[in-house]
């Protein structure tokens, strides 16, 4: 069953940019979590929603929220896009998709007529104590950070 608001995020262990194993788990009873998923390292959408996070990391810090950000990159090609883009924030590696299947993120995808599977750029906001507050399957990549720091800073 695919996690919904009210329900608790399930917990998975990812390597991040620097391969650390990360875990979900982690965070609860310290933090609430921005969670989202991304198709591809050094792509221009997702340097777009990354650079916004990035550039608004000091909200997010103040509002007490970590951001976590997943892609089927390998640790290697991540390390590379926190060098170029001066990221200040984790990204995680689900080579197998098999995080993102399990949170919905792994799906159907149509461009340029052509369908295959892929990763759906989705967010979960997850609160200190584990429970989903919020998903956002339609992300816009430029106002990803201000849509995101809202949805937070209203609860």
């Amino acid at each position: 069953m695919l996690p919904s608001i009210g329900s608790i995020a399930p917990n998975f262990s990812l390597l991040n940019q620097n391969s650390e194993l990360i875990s979900l788990n982690s965070f609860r009873g310290q933090n609430s979590v921005l969670l989202y998923f991304y198709p591809r390292a050094m792509t221009p959408g997702c340097t777009t929603q990354a650079c916004g996070i990035r550039d608004s990391i000091d909200q997010f810090d103040q509002i007490g929220a970590k951001v976590l950000a997943i892609s089927p990159d390998t640790p290697e090609k991540l390390k590379k896009f926190v060098d170029k883009e001066a990221l200040n924030f984790t990204l995680l590696s689900d080579v197998d998709h098999a995080v993102a299947d399990s949170f919905g993120a792994w799906g159907l995808k149509k461009f340029m007529g052509k369908e295959y599977m892929g990763i759906l750029r989705y967010t979960y906001v997850i609160d200190v104590d584990g429970k989903i507050k919020h998903i956002i399957k339609n992300v816009k990549t430029k106002t990803h950070h201000q849509d995101s720091l809202q949805l937070i800073s209203d609860d």
